[in-house]
């Protein structure tokens, strides 16, 4: 055996921290049970759309388990897959501002498409989907950017791990099933970031990835199937692969966990693109009120973090003119055009044909960016424009935080009323979508079972 090797790995410290959990604090519960609603509507609001249709006909996996809105019913893993693609689809779901990663896209429907498969309680699948988006966002924020800096997007790499935590303690797992499940989910983290070449759809099954993956290496360590223990700090662990490092502070995942919840900071978005543009789509909106004229406008800069700019401003031709609505998503110059144009940014704003208007690509083609080397993303996201007017005078706006986030949170009215948003636009009506929400609303009651929100 090799020397070098610790004699207590990183993951044995998480599953001796995850054994360590008796209760879930009341904030940490109620921040899951939002999520839990949140993730349910966003499928709902998802559910039409082509690309959910092809991943649930692309999943040739009939079984007992529901994807939420459809009659069809799939293997755990695959309505893992369907739910955590439909979820994320939209990149309407949660953020943690820290990583930045999307938990409950992939934590939800990994625990409770196994939970519904295996008759398990919801007092269970809330301790498992707690655990599970404890462990993604501190994974997270082991080695921040650096995932992304390498091409790989974090919410499918660091979600694989979360969702293989969340589901093993929902099924009960001992420690040492634990280690393994991480150790094994290791080999099926996927998911790089190419996708914002041309605004394809891979970002969006990223989430229903990690998710059935996790599911698979739970199932497969409660079998006994090993998995490496230094799966994380290993010279050929997940951070060296996906992170290029082997640097990384190994504290912030299992130092307080358990004692500290950074689930109970979740965001969630009051819009449906890259969260890093929310508090740059608040400043547009803010200008627009002003009474400021689209016409009158010589050029919108935005400060920025550096770490924000390869997916969200670079190439910035490319990114004024997002080719389809998709890649509207990523684009902050639509975004904010959008928002100032339009006076909000919602699910239709992101249409291949509302990103074409020309009012809007007009005005995007106006926004620049520049570097603000004192901007503290990750850890905080926030947003500066500086409107440049014809006559010369100029007129700025700033946002110190998201909205929806740790700083602002979304109420529980908040999040139902945009669950209800959504389940509209998925084309339920207003009494199903309340019956729908009541569902969502008491998940955790008594057996997961989601057969209710079938069809």
């Amino acid at each position: 055996m090799d020397a070098k090797l610790p004699d207590i790995a990183v993951a044995e410290q998480l599953a001796a921290r995850i054994a360590a959990v008796e209760r879930i604090p009341p904030a940490v519960r109620a921040k899951c049970e939002e999520t839990v609603i949140d993730v349910i509507g966003l499928c709902l609001a998802a559910r039409n759309e082509d690309y959910v249709w092809a991943a649930l006909n692309g999943w040739d996996d009939n079984g007992s388990c529901t994807a939420v809105g459809h009659k069809r019913t799939l293997s755990a893993a695959g309505a893992a897959f369907v739910n955590g693609t439909a979820a994320h689809g939209e990149d309407f779901d949660d953020t943690f501002e820290g990583g930045p990663v999307h938990a409950g896209a992939v934590v939800v429907p990994a625990v409770l498409a196994t939970c519904e498969r295996h008759g398990v309680h919801g007092a269970a699948a809330l301790m498992g989907i707690a655990v599970g988006i404890e462990t993604m966002c501190r994974l997270s924020t082991v080695a921040p950017t650096k995932a992304h800096k390498a091409g790989f997007h974090p919410t499918a790499i660091y979600g694989a791990s979360g969702a293989a935590a969340g589901v093993a303690t929902a099924l009960g797992l001992h420690k040492q099933q634990m280690v393994d499940a991480l150790g094994v989910v290791g080999s099926m983290a996927s998911g790089i970031i190419e996708y914002l070449a041309e605004g394809t759809w891979t970002k969006r099954m990223h989430a229903g990835w990690a998710a059935q993956s996790g599911m698979r290496a739970a199932l497969l360590a409660r079998a006994g199937f090993s998995g490496p223990r230094t799966v994380f700090e290993g010279v050929h662990g997940l951070f060296h692969g996906f992170a290029n490092t082997l640097e990384g502070d190994y504290g912030a995942l299992t130092g307080d966990f358990g004692t500290r919840w950074v689930t109970q900071t979740l965001a969630f978005k009051p819009y449906p693109c890259g969260t890093m543009t929310h508090p740059y789509i608040d400043c547009a909106r803010r200008l627009a009120a002003r009474g400021i004229k689209a016409d009158d406008i010589k050029e919108m800069v935005c400060e920025v973090g550096e770490g924000t700019v390869h997916r969200l401003w670079e190439p910035l031709a490319a990114k004024q003119t997002p080719r389809n609505g998709y890649a509207g998503k990523f684009s902050t110059p639509y975004c904010v055009a959008a928002g100032f144009v339009r006076g909000n940014v919602g699910l239709i704003d992101f249409t291949d044909q509302a990103v074409k208007e020309p009012a809007v690509v007009a005005l995007a083609n106006k926004v620049r960016y520049q570097i603000d080397p004192n901007n503290p993303y990750p850890k905080n996201f926030t947003g500066h424009i500086r409107v440049t007017l014809r006559d010369g005078s100029v007129v700025e706006e700033r946002q110190p935080h998201m909205r929806g986030g740790a700083h602002e949170p979304l109420t529980r009215a908040d999040i139902e009323a945009k669950f209800i948003l959504n389940a509209r636009h998925g084309g339920y009506d207003a009494a199903r979508a309340q019956a729908a929400l009541k569902v969502a609303a008491n998940v955790f009651e008594g057996p997961i079972d989601l057969s209710a929100l079938r069809g």
